[in-house]
């Protein structure tokens, strides 16, 4: 692979509150520092609910925006100790799926989206649930989903 495509690549995980999305950014890292590339962080946030003093909606949203900055933050610093480069830090508001699905088609420099599958053992998950299903067909670049189950010596091999 040529040099240039090695470090374009960027690989998108989702900053949602599961403790999945431990694995999925751990996976994205140890992927880029063994083969090239950036990883990106998305976080979405939800538009507050409608309430009838705009003051109060706007300082909610104030609030909301402030916590996903303090959180990609300390994911950066993660990220950067991992792979040596500073992640691209993406902050959005709406539904996560449709913000994802967005970002998605307008974003290029977007390679690869790592999910991690849910540790539950039920369901997967909604986003990997809509994506693998009714929205599919949507996704224009590749999706690796990681089991929750994975332990470190199998994400160090099959990250090499």
């Amino acid at each position: 692979m040529p040099e240039a495509t090695r470090r374009d690549r960027v690989f998108l995980v989702v900053v949602d509150d599961s403790p999945e999305r431990h694995i999925a950014l751990r996976y994205a890292c140890l992927r880029v520092r063994a083969s090239g590339g950036r990883v990106a962080l998305l976080r979405v946030v939800e538009p507050p609910e409608m309430t009838e003093w705009a003051g109060v909606g706007a300082l909610l949203e104030e609030e909301r925006r402030e916590e996903a900055e303090k959180l990609l933050s300390g994911l950066a610093a993660e990220v950067q100790e991992i792979t040596g480069g500073m992640p691209i830090l993406l902050i959005r508001e709406g539904d996560p799926r449709d913000e994802l699905l967005a970002l998605l088609e307008e974003d290029p420099r977007i390679s690869i989206l790592v999910l991690a599958a849910s540790a539950s053992g039920s369901a997967p998950g909604p986003l990997i649930t809509a994506l693998t299903g009714r929205y599919g067909a949507r996704l224009r670049v590749p999706m690796t989903i990681i089991p929750a189950g994975l332990g470190e010596e199998d994400m160090q091999r099959v990250t090499l």
